[in-house]
């Protein structure tokens, strides 16, 4: 007989349905198992976005007050642009809505609000700063 004939139906070396689906389910108890803990980092790492969007917009207000000695409560006339949301938009990457609370004419409070819940308690993260670029969480999730 010819050789490629005899590799054509030689048994081939593989893992059955059954293997497969036992190793699923062992990577599914653990990926349950270790979730939980890191919820934590997770939340932990999103709120980098709150706190390099709120030091940006103290940035833009500290620059506003050199040019017109005031705050304003205007992101577009300070020129922050807010990205597009991920619950307003399919492409939008932002978590935090950023939006100036507090104005006046020698102080302003901005606050970034997660529009998510992280971790699935019902409690939104907010993140505040000042003019003295005193950045606080004041919600935790």
């Amino acid at each position: 007989m010819n050789t490629p004939y005899l590799i054509l139906f030689r048994k081939a070396k593989a893992f059955t349905l059954t293997e497969i689906l036992v190793v699923l389910c062992i990577v599914g108890i653990l990926v349950f198992l270790i979730l939980p803990n890191l919820l934590p980092l997770i939340t932990k790492a999103k709120s980098v976005e709150a706190k390099t969007n709120l030091a940006h917009v103290q940035l833009l207000e500290q620059s506003y007050f050199y040019e017109h000695s005031k705050y304003s409560k205007d992101l577009v006339e300070l020129g922050f642009i807010q990205e597009k949301l991920v619950t307003d938009d399919k492409d939008g990457r932002a978590n935090y809505r950023v939006e100036i609370t507090n104005v006046t004419t020698t102080t302003f409070t901005a606050r970034a609000t997660s529009v998510t819940d992280f971790d699935g308690d019902g409690v939104f993260n907010v993140w505040e700063i000042n003019q003295d670029k005193t950045i606080k969480e004041v919600t935790p999730d």
